[in-house]
């Protein structure tokens, strides 16, 4: 933004909020403001938040506040829009034992859920997509945070994640005389379409299927392909029909492809993808969520939590591989979102993977975008969050320092605001 168009904007909002103050105004300050739209970093600016929205946006000392406006000065920070994670498992506590999950009910889980949803968004991130829990309890917290009885994120929520029979997203663990079976599994186009009508019936505003195996399932190979494409287009359709986004676990060549072509809006992990399946991404402009830090968690943890070898050598055989072609990815330009897989490593460590992401070829800019802009035009939400506009929500981000010269600095962040209220604020 032009230097003219912030004296202007100031102008304009000064005598807005001459004619329109409210006593619960907020009038923030800050050494410096991330602009992740242009790129471009904002010397002293100032914001007016009414409500759960920024009003006004200019420049500390042209930017008036409002009469009896509570004032946050930033002092020696730098704001960022809230951070955005497209791929948690907040049910998933990574520092208990490997099956410790199977023996807990689901209230159980869902306690755990609330813990790690508050840990979530004290480490910044105002905005999360939880791809796959058990019985909807996510769905409950999510719906619990949005009437204020307990704190986190905004979520955006699958339910359990749709698979075939055997797959990834099955229950293989037990013998076959227990007859169990995941709740999300589904065969065929016409009951995939069916299970994406019962889960936003019981509340999911997101979909995730399981297009391949995976590193953490019993008996499946990481690179086959599950869904047929017939049965993935059915469901993107079924969903986008109902205005929801769907994101797919795809490890494997093959199933990353079948998805991209059936209308899938994001990939998740994409380890084996080739370079034609780089240009297809590009072409169709599907998004890729590449959880590139967590196998370092994976393998030096995992052994002593009980994980077993199959899993931990698929890991192992697709480590490098992922973060190789993440860099390609980058490189072609393929639209990028943050997605952590959190619940595989621990929540609190959320922001550890910025450092990753520009290890691998992204700069300190392009992982911020990853995790703001980008993940807001993935959920379509872009008019509401992801940006610091006026208008927009008021989810706000500050850590001391430069991010765009120290990634890192996002992994103590500082102040944390989401729909204009503060959550933390360290000074």
């Amino acid at each position: 933004m032009t230097v003219t168009r912030w004296i202007a904007t100031a102008l304009s909002a000064a005598t807005m909020l001459t004619a329109a103050a409210s006593a619960g105004d907020i009038y923030m300050t800050a050494a410096a403001m991330v602009d992740v739209e242009s790129g471009k970093t904002i010397e002293n600016p100032a914001i007016v938040i009414r409500d759960d929205r920024i009003v006004a946006i200019g420049r500390k000392g042209r930017l008036p506040a409002p009469i009896d406006a509570k004032l946050v000065a930033l002092d020696g920070m730098t704001i960022l829009p809230g951070l955005m994670d497209m791929h948690v498992h907040l049910m998933g506590d990574a520092e208990a034992g490997f099956f410790d999950g199977m023996t807990q009910s689901v209230p159980r889980q869902t306690v755990v859920a609330v813990k790690n949803a508050k840990v979530t968004l004290m480490q910044g991130f105002t905005t999360v997509r939880d791809v796959g829990d058990e019985a909807y309890g996510v769905i409950g917290v999510r719906d619990g945070i949005n009437a204020g009885d307990i704190i986190g994120p905004r979520i955006f929520a699958s339910g359990p994640a749709l698979g075939v029979t055997g797959g990834h997203c099955d229950n293989n663990v037990f013998p076959p005389e227990m007859h169990i079976k995941a709740d999300g599994v589904a065969d065929g186009p016409w009951e995939a379409r069916r299970k994406v009508r019962e889960v936003l019936k019981y509340g999911a505003n997101t979909i995730k299927i399981c297009a391949t195996g995976g590193v953490f399932s019993k008996g499946t190979s990481v690179g086959g392909q599950h869904y047929t494409f017939e049965e993935m287009k059915a469901i993107a359709d079924e969903a986008h029909m109902r205005g929801v986004v769907v994101a797919a676990h795809a490890h494997g060549t093959d199933g990353i492809k079948a998805a991209i072509v059936a209308g899938i809006d994001s990939i998740e992990h994409s380890s084996l993808i080739d370079d034609e399946g780089i240009a297809l991404a590009k072409e169709h402009g599907t998004y890729l969520s590449m959880d590139i830090y967590n196998t370092d968690y994976t393998q030096a943890t995992g052994a002593e939590r009980g994980v077993p070898e199959e899993n931990m050598r698929k890991d192992r055989e697709v480590a490098q591989a992922q973060r190789d072609n993440f860099a390609k990815a980058v490189k072609a330009g393929v639209n990028m979102v943050y997605g952590t897989d959190t619940g595989v490593y621990p929540h609190s460590q959320a922001a550890r993977q910025f450092a990753v992401m520009v290890q691998y070829g992204m700069t300190p800019l392009q992982a911020i975008q990853a995790a703001t802009i980008n993940s807001a035009r993935l959920l379509k939400q872009e008019n509401e969050f992801g940006s610091l506009k006026e208008g927009l929500k008021a989810d706000i981000v500050a850590v001391k320092g430069d991010p765009l010269k120290d990634v890192t600095l996002l992994q103590n962040v500082q102040f944390v605001m989401k729909d204009g209220q503060i959550y933390k604020q360290v000074n």
